[in-house]
């Protein structure tokens, strides 16, 4: 494991509930495997459907931003929606859940995107950026998805200046500011 400075509360490790894989625990990171397990045990996925932590990395102005989406879920072959999660208010999180679903995905835009903070969450349609549900409850299950999945659009994003425009997107959404008002200089990085 990486020794990484952080502002966060480490708990020691925990194990993924997807992958079974050793994980930095904190809370946010409990909030997650809460996710993981709600679209398992009560939403019908299998561990299979789910490909946790899958990262897009931007650097824009000398900024580089690893952004990661929590949560990906396939039906069919086919990524159809994100799930990212922060604590706080989930409103400010949706311009960023569509970029990374415009962009994450090279063969075509994952039509659905999920922001949530554990409590509320919101359901979004990618091409519109409108929210299309509310609450936890109404996140698709397995059951849904392989209609969905019939009727979702997966067109090609291929306009590279809207792809680097989403991309811009996401580096100012998720750039983290820590403690000492500068950005989180992760070890390694090209551009901390």
């Amino acid at each position: 494991m990486a020794d990484i400075p952080s502002h966060h509360y480490i708990y020691g490790t925990c194990t993924d509930f997807i992958t079974g894989e050793t994980i930095v625990d904190t809370d946010d990171e409990r909030c997650r495997q809460e996710l993981a397990r709600f679209l398992v045990e009560k939403k019908g996925f299998a561990r299979s459907d789910l490909e946790p932590r899958l990262g897009i990395e931007t650097l824009y102005n000398k900024q580089f931003v690893a952004s990661t989406i929590d949560i990906t879920v396939r039906e069919g072959g086919k990524r159809f929606m994100i799930l990212r999660f922060a604590p706080g208010s989930i409103v400010t999180r949706e311009r960023a859940a569509i970029a990374a679903a415009r962009v994450l995905e090279p063969a075509y835009q994952i039509p659905l995107a999920v922001v949530t903070n554990g409590r509320e969450a919101e359901l979004l349609d990618t091409y519109s950026g409108k929210v299309i549900r509310t609450g936890l409850a109404s996140i698709p299950g397995k059951d849904e998805a392989g209609e969905l999945v019939q009727s979702l659009r997966f067109e090609p994003f291929t306009d590279e200046t809207r792809k680097d425009r989403e991309r811009r997107i996401l580096n100012a959404y998720d750039v983290e500011i820590c403690c000492a008002g500068g950005p989180c200089a992760l070890p390694g990085a090209r551009e901390g």
